[in-house]
């Protein structure tokens, strides 16, 4: 498909302004072509189940706690309900539920029933001594659960969950660290169908904060305070050159944080701003990969970072407030360098921004502000220790008052019964995808390979802690990869952070370490499913995306090393080490765009120079008065060399154009 040319161009007042309208408060999941379009009796059944379904969770999380397993087997079973009343089995199935959808909809039930009559027994018997009927019941829960993942989220993560299941049989046959005792196929399967697997960590996670957050982002979407982030980052930053690239890292940081999943963001804000950058100058190769970007940033951005702190939280002990504290510098250092390579790329281009009449008004803008706060006051309690639940709940019912103050907001029982079926809907994918993990996770943790692995990485660092650290970085991309964020880290924390643990790295940097790679795995090829996301909006080549998108994001894979050899970027130290580290790594990121994009004090830079501004970006990895110089010293040379070239291209000119008037 043929790119955009690079030239830059004006943006009409009727064409932005149908762009900047064109957002429709569309459903996620409703605009996907895999999922049903029901309607009618079937659509009523399918509202009243969501509807029913959050309103249980919310009261649950609230008022009424109940046994973990049977709050996450009913967890489960709404999502299989939903999931296979909307997600077909087939591409071309029609939009009516086929009989073998009703079936798995019955067992699902069935098996839910099951687990809550027998409780009290299941809770000795799964696991270690389970009858014919348990073993029933575990194998065709797990078998829902991978065709609910296979709908909803493609054949990667139920193919890799497939591989650890067979590895938990064969390993009695393989060598090495690989080898273990076995185990009969009754003990398995209830043990991957309890609490140590599919009921285990991920869907705790799923069940309390994640469908918390998702009704939390449908309220803000059905009352259009989730617009209004969008139209303040236009208000900010779309008048600016290349402004629409500057809106997408703005409003994917603002939007992803809540959403969970970095395709999902990217679809959902890329609607919007690829088009628009593409108007101004951008070729659509790198407005999608700017989009997906800033959506895989969207993951690691306070207060939520898509769940992950809640999951991180829940793993490690560590309290939130720590994790989202040590979590706010390298995000900030993110999307900085997000900005400034788009920011480079409209310097290079002589792109401008869209018209200042065209955009929101910032005055009016400022006039709404009141919308921000059932974020200021989610982050608040957050901060001041209140349980996430709590301030959860809080935030919903803040974010539905301060709807009420202006009738284009305002929300009635139609848009509360939309945004409760939204947030059901939308949480759909990624109970599956935990539930999911669930079993890869009980395959680490019945088969010891977890500690084999971490006893591996210990024997590499050996030689290098360095080394151990790069072949970390390199597990927990592939672990990650075709999977949202959620899953990917439950995963990669079960294998590799065990291991960088036991390198004597505290457990808060190597979960750190851990979830930024497994949020990068979203745009790194060959599997970067946020930039796939992207490509398709834009109308470019997928695997291209993924490249770019790849240059664009190289500074996340640059953050973690960062904080693992300065911990100062962590908040950890005093404070003025700390500001001295985030000085130099903000320089760091600086020298880094720079040298990606090839656009150095004003002008193009050629290789050299590209390498001098790599190097001086690496010494910023330690935190350090040597490195520090060495660095100075490098983009002192840098620059030299840059001046000299440009001198020597200016006299090259003058020269050629007296030639030319010599010869006339």
């Amino acid at each position: 498909m043929s790119e955009d040319k690079n030239i830059p161009e004006e943006i009409d007042e009727k064409s932005a302004k149908d762009l900047l309208q064109g957002v429709e408060d569309e459903e996620q999941i409703e605009s996907s072509s895999e999922a049903r379009r029901l309607t009618g009796g079937l659509k009523i059944t399918f509202t009243t189940i969501a509807v029913i379904g959050a309103l249980y969770h919310l009261y649950i999380l609230n008022f009424h706690p109940i046994d973990p397993w049977i709050f996450r087997s009913s967890h489960l079973l709404f999502g299989i309900v939903l999931g296979f009343m909307l997600f077909p089995g087939w591409k071309k199935a029609s939009n009516r539920v086929s009989i073998i959808d009703w079936i798995l909809i019955v067992a699902s039930i069935g098996i839910f029933i099951y687990i809550a009559i027998n409780l009290q027994q299941l809770l000795f018997r799964f696991g270690v001594m389970p009858t014919t009927m348990d073993f029933v019941v575990a194998i065709v829960g797990i078998l829902l659960v991978l065709e609910l993942t296979r709908r909803t989220s493609g054949w990667t993560l139920p193919i890799l969950a497939g591989i650890f299941i067979l590895y938990a049989f064969v390993g009695p046959y393989l060598p090495s660290i690989l080898n273990h005792s076995g185990y009969s196929v009754e003990r398995f399967s209830t043990y991957i169908y309890g609490l140590d697997g599919i009921f285990g960590v991920t869907l705790d996670v799923s069940s309390k904060y994640i469908l918390l957050f998702i009704i939390f982002g449908s309220f803000l979407q059905m009352s259009g305070v989730g617009r209004y982030f969008i139209d303040f980052s236009f208000a900010l930053a779309g008048g600016m050159r290349g402004g629409p690239a500057k809106v997408s890292v703005i409003s994917s940081g603002l939007m992803g944080m809540m959403n969970g999943t970095s395709a999902g963001n990217a679809v959902a804000t890329g609607s919007l701003t690829i088009p628009l950058m593409k108007r101004v100058g951008y070729n659509a190769r790198f407005a999608a990969a700017t989009e997906a970007t800033a959506s895989a940033g969207g993951q690691i951005m306070i207060p939520i970072m898509g769940a992950g702190a809640f999951l991180m939280a829940e793993i490690t002990g560590i309290r939130y407030s720590e994790i989202v504290i040590a979590a706010t510098i390298p995000a900030l250092l993110y999307f900085l360098s997000v900005y400034l390579m788009v920011d480079f790329e409209a310097v290079k281009k002589g792109m401008k921004g869209i018209a200042r009449k065209d955009l929101p008004s910032f005055k009016g803008i400022l006039k709404k502000h009141y919308l921000f706060l059932p974020i200021i006051l989610l982050i608040g309690m957050l901060l001041q220790g209140y349980s996430v639940i709590m301030s959860g709940t809080y935030s919903i019912i803040a974010c539905l008052i301060v709807s009420l103050f202006k009738a284009e907001t305002r929300m009635g029982i139609r848009k509360i019964i939309g945004a409760l079926e939204l947030g059901m809907k939308n949480t759909i994918q990624l109970l599956a995808v935990c539930a999911c993990a669930g079993i890869i996770v009980g395959v680490i943790s019945l088969t010891g390979i977890g500690l084999r692995f971490s006893s591996m990485l210990f024997s590499v660092a050996g030689s290098s802690e360095l080394l151990a650290l790069l072949f970390a970085m390199f597990i927990s991309i592939l672990l990650g990869m075709g999977m949202p964020t959620t899953a990917a880290y439950a995963v990669a924390a079960s294998v590799v952070a065990p291991g960088l643990i036991n390198l004597g790295i505290e457990p808060l940097f190597a979960h750190m370490f851990v979830f930024y790679f497994a949020v990068m795995s979203a745009i790194t090829p060959p599997v970067a499913l946020a930039a796939y996301a992207a490509a398709g909006i834009a109308g470019t080549d997928p695997m291209k995306t993924g490249v770019q998108a790849f240059r664009l994001g190289i500074a996340a894979f640059i953050v973690p090393f960062m904080f693992i050899y300065s911990p100062e970027i962590l908040m950890v130290g005093s404070a003025l080490d700390i500001t001295i580290a985030v000085f130099t790594a903000s320089i760091g990121i600086y020298l880094l765009a720079a040298a990606v994009q090839a656009w150095f004090v004003g002008r193009p830079a050629k290789f050299i120079t590209r390498t001098l501004l790599v190097a001086a970006a690496l010494c910023s990895i330690y935190s350090g008065i040597v490195t520090d110089l060495i660095a100075l010293v490098i983009i002192v040379v840098a620059v030299a060399i840059q001046i000299f070239l440009g001198k020597k291209v200016e006299t090259d000119l003058e020269l050629n154009d007296q030639s030319i008037k010599n010869i006339n």
